[in-house]
């Protein structure tokens, strides 16, 4: 049965394709490393959708989709640290790294031990949280950034209240008014919002 939910997670694979093959035109264009960074997290976006899509929205309390889905904001995130902030791209890196890693092993660990349920309770929003934010904030402190560049900034709004909330439930808590129920309601309109906000702001040439 095509749902409304699925027609919100169609439209975002189609955004998502299409920025996709954007950010490989530039790839191609230029080789610049930023946009194999900007490639890989709405790649991970799309493979994302088409998964929601077919497997329906249950399988967001997988531990592969939590680690795979991280590389969304990490991969935006360390696009605009490598395009925008070179002086503190290496430590960015670093950073992603850590916390992939984090995410990962505590995701597939929290189950079983308690020290690594603690871990992940303080990894997930963390990185997820930093990532948002550089994304939120970046495109405004950005030089040289085209003038309708701030819709990737709310983008990362938009990318950060919604991985914390998915965070916070697949902990068993609740952020804020981000009940489960909530969450879920808005999930796939705000995860298209997210990406024509992105749409937007990525291919401003001035």
């Amino acid at each position: 049965m095509f749902t409304l939910d699925n027609l919100f997670l169609l439209l975002t694979g189609l955004l998502a394709a299409f920025l996709c093959w954007y950010f490989w035109k530039r790839y191609n264009l230029h080789k610049a490393l930023h946009n194999v960074y900007y490639l890989m997290g709405f790649a991970v976006l799309l493979v994302s959708g088409l998964l929601l899509i077919f497997l329906g929205l249950d399988i967001l309390s997988s531990p592969w989709v939590l680690t795979v889905a991280s590389l969304i904001p990490l991969g935006i995130s360390m696009g605009l640290a490598e395009e925008y902030f070179p002086k503190w791209k290496k430590y960015f890196k670093w950073f992603a790294a850590v916390g992939f890693l984090a995410i990962a092993i505590t995701s597939f660990m929290a189950e079983s031990n308690d020290v690594m349920a603690t871990l992940k309770r303080i990894s997930v929003p963390l990185f997820h949280g930093v990532a948002g934010l550089v994304i939120f904030l970046g495109p405004f402190f950005a030089k040289g950034a085209p003038k309708g560049f701030f819709w990737v900034g709310i983008g990362g709004v938009l990318i950060g209240l919604g991985g914390i909330a998915l965070a916070f439930i697949s902990m068993g808590k609740q952020l804020l008014f981000f009940s489960p129920e909530f969450v879920m309601a808005i999930l796939t309109p705000l995860l298209l919002l997210m990406t024509g906000a992105f749409a937007l702001g990525f291919t401003k040439k001035g």
